[in-house]
């Protein structure tokens, strides 16, 4: 349904700005008073696994439940919680807080995040969704790049309280927006669901394929944001520089997503090709960093890496949505948010396993196999029944 040719989907945006910028923002800015804290470092990787931990677990549950009530009323309430769990981290001194405050952001963003991207699915059509999608995105790649650096900055003026009371105030400045401005999406009839049904629309090629585009991609990324810094600093860069790079690739990212989705309404460029494309830059992209690791070099996989994101997430996204009945929108987007998670873990989890038995260039190496390797699965999947690219 679209409620207008143009859909208020601004609010939304904000709402994935929010749920990046909590994530990384909080991560990277964490470490600066770790020693004031007295963690240990499992304490502290802990700490920073739980916002993932949350979502991992509850995104799918908070997407089928804004199939119940719709998906306003659970964004809201997910930002406001969001808010809440954020005034606890500014108000609750050592790990104690920050854990009760780390997991419950987590959890809340597993609530407005899935919710946001079924919204955006049900308020366009397939001549617009790609476009929104991309914008979408593109605000959330803007979330993971000033993350880092505007928590860095208000950790140094005002502490971790500061940065948690900073997130408070986006959060409820997000749910008062989406609040007023996102227009109602009417909760649909759905038919009784077994296991089985479920298992079936999860191993449907138009939800299994797209859904493994996202987590290879966000995979990728991932290794991406965690290893172009150290390489950089081990190249001398030094902490700015190498920041910078994860800048370099999170605007790259930001700029393509609108162009990519635009291209693919008006059919310059169909899913197979948004999405296979997409995947092939982010494999040559990571497997040069593998074999040079000069300042130039990373700057280049940055860009090809941003690029690849940009050209397959917002294809992918449209792809899910066009072949998801509205009914259930919430539901697939929550298990697909799902994938994108276990991508996210994933990916660094095989590269630093990988470096850690034998160097960090081999580990990008495996990252850009297993990419390409998604890249080849997605060639053949993404096939109608007709045998027709889609």
């Amino acid at each position: 349904m679209t409620s207008s040719p143009r859909p208020r989907l601004a609010p939304l945006y904000l709402a994935g700005f929010t749920t990046a910028f909590g994530a990384h923002g909080i991560a990277a800015a964490l470490g600066a008073e770790t020693e004031d804290i007295g963690w240990t470092l499992l304490a502290f990787g802990f700490t920073l696994a739980l916002y993932d931990l949350a979502e991992v677990l509850l995104k799918p549950l908070f997407g089928a439940l804004s199939d119940r009530v719709g998906v306003r009323p659970v964004i809201v309430g997910g930002l406001l919680a969001f808010a809440a769990f954020s005034i606890v981290g500014a108000l609750a001194p050592g790990m104690l807080g920050l854990v009760i405050a780390r997991f419950g952001q987590g959890a809340a963003a597993s609530a407005f995040s899935p919710a946001s991207s079924a919204a955006v699915a049900r308020l366009t059509d397939d001549s617009t969704r790609g476009r929104y999608f991309g914008r979408y995105g593109s605000w959330k790649s803007l979330g993971y790049a000033l993350g880092p650096l505007l928590g860095a900055v208000l950790v140094v003026a005002g502490g971790i309280p500061a940065l948690f009371w900073a997130l408070a105030v986006l959060g409820l400045g997000a749910a008062a927006w989406v609040a007023f401005a996102v227009p109602a999406v009417p909760v649909l009839p759905r038919k009784r669901v077994t296991l089985v049904d479920l298992g079936r629309e999860l191993l449907a090629p138009g939800f299994l394929v797209p859904t493994l585009v996202l987590a290879a991609t966000t995979g990728a990324l991932a290794v991406a944001v965690g290893f172009l810094p150290l390489i950089g600093r081990q190249e001398g860069l030094g902490t700015v520089g190498s920041m910078a790079i994860v800048t370099v690739l999170a605007v790259v990212s930001s700029v393509v997503q609108p162009l990519m989705g635009a291209w693919h309404d008006r059919g310059r460029v169909s899913v197979r090709l948004g999405s296979v494309g997409g995947l092939l830059l982010i494999a040559v992209g990571v497997a040069l960093a593998a074999m040079w690791t000069t300042p130039l070099v990373l700057i280049a996989t940055a860009v090809l890496v941003g690029a690849g994101v940009g050209a397959a997430t917002p294809v992918a996204f449209s792809h899910l949505a066009a072949s998801t009945p509205p009914e259930r929108m919430g539901r697939t987007m929550g298990s697909a948010e799902l994938g994108r998670e276990l991508g996210d873990a994933g990916g660094p989890l095989v590269a630093g396993a990988v470096a850690t038995a034998t160097v960090p260039g081999v580990g990008l190496g495996v990252v850009a196999a297993l990419t390409a390797g998604a890249g080849a699965l997605a060639l053949f999947g993404l096939r109608s029944r007709s045998g027709r690219e889609v």
